[in-house]
């Protein structure tokens, strides 16, 4: 089941929406992402972060048993956008190491770690969110 990307604002400016645990929301965070980036009139970004995105719940859906996921867009600060992916596990996610095995699986966060300007893993309680980050130009 595929549901909208009707961004809800979170704060300083962000949106986030939750969604299920499946390949299919992949599609959605990138609507979201979309719709954030073009709200900040940062669309110059959009490329690279739904990139990023569709690598993150990749990765959660993946290697988590989370039945849900929340995807979330956030600007911490005027240079940088966040984009991260909530789930219901604390296993940290790892780079692959160099092996034949990255033929076919394996390269998400390599690619993450090379397109985005920092990325990191917040631990909770109850799971954790990965993220990276874009810088982006300060507003004029």
């Amino acid at each position: 089941m595929t549901l909208p990307a009707t961004p809800h604002h979170t704060g300083h400016p962000g949106y986030s929406e939750t969604l299920p645990g499946l390949e299919e929301s992949a599609e959605d965070a990138r609507k979201l992402v979309r719709t954030a980036l073009a709200a900040w009139y940062l669309e110059d970004l959009t490329d690279t972060a739904i990139l990023l995105v569709s690598e993150l719940v990749a990765n959660a859906v993946k290697h988590t048993n989370s039945r849900v996921i929340r995807v979330v867009i956030t600007r911490p600060s005027e240079r940088f956008v966040r984009i991260g992916v909530v789930d219901k596990a604390r296993v940290l996610p790892e780079l692959a190491k160099p092996s034949t095995d990255l033929l076919t699986s394996g390269r998400g966060l390599l690619l993450v770690d090379a397109l985005a300007e920092r990325w990191g893993t917040d631990l909770h309680r109850w799971g954790k969110q990965v993220w990276a980050e874009l810088m982006s130009e300060p507003a004029r």
